[in-house]
């Protein structure tokens, strides 16, 4: 791990919107490094798990023998933030799943996979999210891509943000639970760096 004052986040680099979320953490002043071995995992202080397709990442991640070290180190309290099939991941339950697809786990969250819809049910809104600075007054415009939701929090995490109107209003979309963050949007693609600099606020506290 870094020792360096910027914290170098690694974005796992085996599918997804990788080039986006390096930008947009290298935007914030962190060191932003692709992860694609667990060697390169080793010297990160936190991970970006990205959007992209979640049984697929599942699969990549057994193939390229990270699937181990990774769970090790958020077993060990590693940051770690996901954003769509991210989201899943870090969750510790999912419906809609797959036969035989694992999550990694770590947030005490039930998260429902699709649960937008197809691609052409994606959609964009603004979003209030608890600990984004000026949300309240400057909303958070989040874009949604086959994305999942959270159906149930668990005791251990807290909801940071809900859809607020449409068919789906009341709905959680952003989660946090100690040095673990997930959404249900992607924040890389909008320009909008507040999420990222919350997650790497996140990680300054857990150095």
């Amino acid at each position: 791990m870094s020792t360096s004052s910027a914290p170098t986040v690694g974005v796992l680099a085996l599918q997804g919107d990788v080039r986006e979320h390096l930008a947009a953490l290298d935007a914030t002043g962190a060191r932003a490094v692709p992860v694609r071995r667990a060697s390169e995992l080793d010297a990160v202080d936190a991970l970006v798990l990205p959007g992209g397709e979640s049984t697929t990442i599942d699969k990549l991640l057994r193939a390229f023998e990270l699937d181990g070290p990774v769970r090790e180190r958020l077993a060990a309290g590693m940051p770690a933030y996901g954003s769509c099939a991210g989201m899943i991941l870090l969750a510790d339950r999912i419906v809609g799943g797959i036969d035989g697809q694992r999550t990694l786990g770590g947030l005490d969250v039930t998260v429902r996979r699709n649960a937008f819809g197809r691609q052409v049910d994606s959609f964009e809104t603004d979003l209030r999210i608890d600990g984004v600075p000026d949300s309240e007054r400057t909303p958070v415009h989040a874009v949604f891509i086959r994305a999942p939701w959270v159906d149930e929090v668990g005791p251990a995490a807290t909801a940071l943000a809900r859809v607020e109107s449409g068919p789906a209003a009341g709905r959680i979309v952003a989660v946090r639970q100690g040095s673990l963050l997930a959404t249900s949007f992607h924040p890389e693609v909008t320009g909008d760096t507040r999420v990222h600099r919350l997650f790497v606020e996140i990680v300054r506290d857990a150095r």
